[in-house]
């Protein structure tokens, strides 16, 4: 019996050491569950949750999905921690409209790479 584990890109991506695609193809076949988020480095040692799309925080979010994508990942995946926007009030770190727009981004993200590999495979 094989240990599989949940993967909270935010969590690791707490150390810039850590390369978030290269950890999830290390675990191929390991990974149940993924936590997907942004952060927002301002020195190695101070950082913020940010919106979920990659030019909002420093991490490449394609290339984390790209390596969910690529090694046949087909658990849940979540938009982890949301921000409150819009006004919203809620228990911190559970913004319901930061998460719904992240979920929506993420699953954007895999289509546009499902659809790429198909039309790659067919040329």
């Amino acid at each position: 019996m094989q240990t599989r584990a949940t993967y909270p890109a935010g969590s690791y991506g707490t150390n810039l050491e850590n390369d978030l695609p290269d950890m999830i193809r290390s675990l191929k076949g390991r990974i149940h569950f993924a936590h997907v988020r942004n952060l927002k480095f301002h020195s190695p040692t101070n950082f913020e949750e940010s919106a979920h799309l990659s030019s909002d925080g420093t991490f490449d979010m394609y290339e984390i999905m790209k390596a969910l994508y690529d090694i046949g990942f087909d658990g849940p995946i979540r938009p982890d921690h949301g921000r409150m926007i819009w006004g919203e009030v809620a228990m911190p770190g559970y913004g319901l409209y930061d998460r719904a727009l992240g979920a929506a981004y993420l699953n954007g993200l895999w289509e546009a790479i499902e659809k790429g590999e198909k039309r790659h495979a067919v040329k």
